[in-house]
């Protein structure tokens, strides 16, 4: 089981966390935002966590409001090496960038980077596209799906904000099973596979996402994807009950065939200063 840790670079850090709330810098600007399992004791005193920017208080159910101690904007620029991306404050907390997944974009960079050819690559569930971005960076041709139009029109802001408008990215609107299934009857391949599935969710057209049982029947389709010659399969997961063994176990029912290796484990937050860790979610990764 390994743990991938995200120490942070110059314009995010995760600066403290406990009472059930994560102290972040995004940029300029400092933020707090709800996260349950940090039942610990914060760190920092009161005062640095009173000096916020913004601070998101949870209604009932997944939506939430941002009470402003300052001015923000509406939007604003942050950079990861050679990536720009945009950060806007959402409803359902979150800011369009899972500062964790830098090291899973490194090791995308790097895995295709190695590979000295042209790699077909599919990222599902694929949200503001920065992992996109990523692997269209060192030469992959992506295909990029989100049932949301809204995240779709966001991953193509980032694609211009990252100067990669002239990379090969073909953007799908749909629900990520049933595209899969229209790609297998049409002899499509992929040397790549790139997944966040959440725990629930809804396709454009209504159709219902749900992780425990919906997942096994992505990745056997997933496996009927990949190419002759594939390089990996990446599958990310938050907010779910299950451990990142499940993941491995799903995984190898569907590559066993064709060998390779299975790594899972978590992805972990380290707080600035400090050797602590604020584990955000689960992953497993299929390497040929």
């Amino acid at each position: 089981m390994l743990i991938l840790k995200t120490p942070g670079w110059q314009e995010y850090q995760l600066l403290d966390s406990g009472n059930g709330l994560r102290l972040e810098l995004f940029g300029s600007y400092t933020l707090v935002r709800p996260d349950p399992q940090a039942i610990w004791k914060p760190r920092l005193n009161e005062l640095e966590w009173e000096k916020a920017d913004a601070v998101f208080k949870k209604n009932q159910g997944d939506k939430g409001q941002w009470v402003f101690k300052n001015k923000l904007p509406d939007k604003w620029q942050m950079h990861y090496k050679d990536l720009s991306f945009w950060i806007r404050l959402t409803p359902f907390k979150h800011t369009g960038v899972f500062p964790e997944q830098s090291v899973q974009w490194d090791w995308i960079k790097g895995k295709i980077a190695s590979l000295g050819r042209e790699v077909n690559l599919l990222n599902l569930f694929a949200y503001t596209g920065i992992a996109s971005l990523a692997a269209a960076s060192v030469g992959a041709k992506v295909t990029h799906l989100d049932a949301s139009r809204q995240a779709i029109g966001w991953a193509r802001d980032n694609q211009k904000a990252s100067n990669l408008v002239d990379k090969p990215i073909r953007w799908i609107l749909d629900d990520a099973l049933k595209f899969t299934e229209r790609e297998i009857k049409r002899n499509i391949r992929y040397d790549a596979i790139i997944m966040d599935p959440p725990i629930y969710g809804h396709g454009p057209a209504g159709e219902r996402w749900d992780f425990n049982r919906d997942f096994p029947k992505l990745i056997k389709n997933c496996r009927s994807l990949l190419s002759n010659n594939p390089l990996f399969i990446l599958v990310n997961a938050y907010a779910i009950s299950s451990s990142a063994t499940m993941l491995g176990n799903v995984i190898e029912d569907y590559t066993k065939d064709i060998g390779g290796k299975i790594e899972v484990g978590e992805l972990a937050l380290q707080e600035k200063g400090s050797d602590r860790l604020l584990s955000t979610g689960i992953f497993g990764r299929w390497i040929k």
